[in-house]
């Protein structure tokens, strides 16, 4: 009888198995959603695309990241670069996890308040490109 029990065991070893191997795989994450995180995402992409990279619409400003926040709201500010202590010209920032993004500002009414808002939603996504 030994051997018997034996080969059950197997069997049911190699069921276990079997099904172990048929369940599906773990599905693949996207980045972290958190507002800090996405928003850290947003800082280096506005400031590889739009300042390092000489982007004339963006060559009078300079960007004043605000990501430690205790509010729960790490932004982005765009100011005047000569005048950094004015009011911000264009405000990013997020809040909650998953985050809602926001962006307001005297820049988001001018032509290149479009092209802010795709940008943002691109790098919030993961997307690194610069358009």
């Amino acid at each position: 009888m030994r051997p018997r029990l034996a080969t059950t065991h197997v069997f049911a070893i190699a069921a276990v198995a079997a099904l172990a191997s048929c369940q599906s795989k773990p599905v693949a994450t996207g980045p972290d959603r958190s507002a800090l995180s996405t928003m850290e995402r947003v800082a280096l992409g506005a400031n590889a695309c739009w300042f390092k990279s000489g982007d004339a619409a963006f060559a009078p400003y300079r960007l004043a990241p605000e990501l430690n926040s205790f509010s729960g709201r790490p932004r982005i500010l765009v100011v005047h670069k000569g005048r950094p202590e004015d009011r911000p010209l264009l405000v990013v920032q997020a809040e909650g996890n998953p985050s809602k993004l926001a962006a307001f500002g005297p820049m988001m009414s001018e032509p290149v308040g479009p092209r802010i808002a795709k940008d943002v939603t691109r790098w919030a996504s993961g997307n690194k490109s610069c358009g």
